[in-house]
C-alpha cells in the first residue's frame, strides 16, 4: 500500500519523569513523518517543580531526550497537547516554532479551571499558534486524534499508523493502566466523571477492534512500559 509522504514513519517513546512512590512513568512521544516533520505528543513535567512537590520527579527530560535524537526545541513542528495537566504540558512554552493542537473543549475549559492554572504560562500561547480541533480529527494521513473526555473535559488520545508496526493507540490518561482497559463498568467511588471515563474506554475498545490496532500503549503503566521500545529505539 502506497503511503503519503507526510504520514508517520517512526514513533519514539520517551520517559521524562516518574511518580516516585509507585515508580509510575511520566512520558512523551515523538512522531516523525516521511516528509521530515517532528510531532511531539505532550511535553512532560515543568523544568522546576513547585517547592515541596513530592508526587512527581523529573528525570531525563524532554530536551535531553530530543537531544539524543539530534533535535532541538526549534525542530519541533507540532505539539499535540493531550491535556494541560502538569505532567503532560509542563514544557509547552519551550517549543516556540511549533503549532499547538488541542481540543477546543479542553482549551476553553482550562481558561477558567483552577486545575490548569499552574501550567497556564505553558499552554496559554498566542492564538495564531494554537489549532483548536473539535472531536475526532485526522491530523495527517495515519495520525488521528481521538476525543476521550473523562479524565478531563476534552482529553484526547492519539492513533498512529506506521508502515511496519501498523496501528498503535496511545491512550494517554483516558486509560492510564492496562487493567482499566475493559468493558466492565468500574466502581465509580463517587467520581462525577466516571461515566464519561468509561464511555471513552468503550470508545477506544471499539476503535481497537474496528481498526485492528496491534499495540495499545497505556499512559502510565509501569509494567507495560518495561516491555516497550524506548528512545533512541523506535517503532516504524
Amino acid at each position: 500500500m502506497m503511503m503519503s509522504q507526510n504520514a508517520p514513519r517512526r514513533l519514539y517513546l520517551m520517559q521524562v519523569g516518574v511518580m516516585p512512590e509507585y515508580q509510575i512513568p511520566i512520558v512523551c512521544y515523538l512522531v516523525q513523518t516521511g516528509d521530515g516533520q517532528n510531532i511531539l505528543i505532550d511535553s512532560g513535567l515543568p523544568e522546576i517543580l513547585p517547592e515541596g512537590e513530592t508526587e512527581f520527579e523529573n528525570g531525563r527530560d524532554v530536551f535531553e531526550q530530543l537531544a539524543s535524537l539530534d533535535l532541538r526545541p526549534g525542530d519541533i513542528d507540532t505539539v499535540i497537547s493531550t491535556h494541560y495537566d502538569g505532567d503532560h504540558a509542563g514544557r509547552h512554552a519551550a517549543f516556540t516554532q511549533a503549532q499547538y493542537v488541542v481540543q477546543r473543549r479542553h482549551h476553553l475549559d482550562a481558561a477558567s479551571n483552577p486545575r490548569f492554572a499552574c501550567t497556564r504560562p505553558q499552554w496559554d500561547q498566542p492564538r495564531e499558534r494554537i489549532r483548536l480541533v473539535d472531536g475526532d480529527t485526522e491530523l495527517l494521513p495515519g495520525l488521528a486524534l481521538i476525543e476521550t473526555s473523562g479524565h478531563v473535559p476534552g482529553h484526547q488520545s492519539v492513533l498512529v499508523r506506521l508502515p511496519q508496526t501498523g496501528a498503535i493507540l496511545l491512550t494517554i490518561d483516558a486509560v492510564p493502566f492496562g487493567e482499566g482497559f475493559t468493558r466492565d463498568a468500574p466502581d465509580d467511588g463517587g467520581d462525577p466523571d466516571a461515566a464519561a471515563t468509561h464511555a471513552s474506554t468503550i470508545k477506544l475498545l471499539d476503535l481497537v477492534e474496528r481498526e485492528q490496532v496491534g499495540l495499545v500503549i497505556f499512559g502510565h503503566d509501569q509494567a507495560q512500559w518495561e516491555t516497550l521500545k524506548k528512545a533512541p529505539e523506535y517503532y516504524e
